[in-house]
């Protein structure tokens, strides 16, 4: 099977969207936030039917590992409470979605994340997430001010209580920011592969895995800088005293986020097998045509079936290691396999 760790529901119902519009202005104004709209099983079908679907079908991805938008998670909007409410929203649409398909989508959880609000607030959320509607795993924003970078590192010990609950619960984090306020920066030219590099090295400083060695994130988008540099974390943690850099290969995993081959081909070459899952973002941050190729550049099984990987080691990056880091996962695919 192949199985595509990275997937987000972009195109949500637009009553959805609105709603959120309608949240914040609403809370702005000291005045009651409006309820939900209903959104129809069938409006919620043909949201990912010609999308999400059609490009699964089309590439040859069994099953997508689904989360809420993560540029519209907006946690540096609004206070606790409308964070709140729209992560249970955006979750509850995803976890709809994967009980009308079944065997097609298996859920990612949106955190009501706030910034200076206790991580402890969000733990709520997981627990509905996991325990509730049956998710595999989170994501997790390191920088919920949307580009300030004022919130301590994610190996600080204020970030323990989700940590801790994350492995009793056996479920892994992505890590991903959301959008960015910051208008030096491109949301997802830079913002998103700025955080992506910030906090592996923030890993690569910390005792975090000594003290959890549960713990598990997936560090999207090829890892950002990271594959590129490696000989420079290798260095900085030979000069800083920390242990090799490949220490940190049982808890922090990548994905195949890369939209052009020599960077694929790159990432498996410097990355161990063992550490990669395939993604693709689609339908995500971009969505054309390479003028070079006449494909599609979030295609990625095209990089990943074009690379110098044999048989047994695309299984592990189509499967194998997506089984080992999403254990929560499992019965989904054999399921899906009967």
């Amino acid at each position: 099977m192949i199985v595509d760790c990275h997937g987000h529901f972009t195109t949500a119902p637009p009553a959805h969207t609105a709603w959120r519009e309608r949240q914040l202005a609403a809370s702005a104004a000291g005045e009651p936030v409006p309820a939900h709209p209903g959104v129809g099983d069938d409006e919620l079908r043909e949201a990912v039917a010609g999308t999400q679907l059609r490009l699964m079908d089309e590439r040859g991805i069994d099953l997508t590992v689904f989360s809420p938008r993560a540029s519209a998670m907006g946690h540096h909007l609004g206070g606790a409470e409308d964070s709140r409410r729209w992560s249970e929203a955006c979750n509850d649409l995803v976890a709809r979605v994967v009980a009308l398909l079944p065997g097609r989508f298996a859920g990612v959880g949106q955190l009501p994340q706030s910034p200076g609000v206790p991580i402890e607030r969000s733990v709520p959320e997981l627990r509905r997430c996991v325990e509730e509607l049956g998710f595999v795993g989170l994501n997790l924003n390191p920088d919920p001010e949307g580009g300030t970078w004022s919130a301590p590192p994610l190996t600080d010990r204020s970030w323990y209580p989700l940590y801790e609950v994350m492995v009793e619960l056996d479920v892994p984090a992505m890590v991903h920011v959301s959008a960015v306020t910051n208008p030096a920066l491109h949301a997802t030219g830079s913002h998103y592969l700025n955080a992506d590099t910030t906090v592996f090295m923030q890993f690569l400083q910390s005792d975090l895995f000594r003290d959890l060695p549960g713990l598990r994130f997936v560090v999207p988008h090829g890892g950002g800088a990271v594959p590129y540099h490696w000989g420079r974390f290798r260095g900085l943690a030979d000069m800083l005293g920390r242990p090799p850099v490949e220490s940190l290969l049982d808890n922090v995993f990548f994905d195949t986020c890369v939209y052009h081959q020599p960077g694929v081909d790159l990432l498996l070459d410097v990355v161990p097998t063992a550490n990669v899952l395939f993604g693709s973002e689609a339908v995500g941050a971009v969505r054309g045509v390479d003028p070079r190729t006449g494909h599609h550049f979030d295609d990625t099984r095209r990089y990943v079936e074009a690379s110098r990987l044999d048989e047994a080691a695309r299984a592990l990056v189509y499967e194998g290691n997506a089984r080992r880091v999403y254990p929560r996962l499992v019965p989904l695919l054999d399921a899906a396999r009967r």
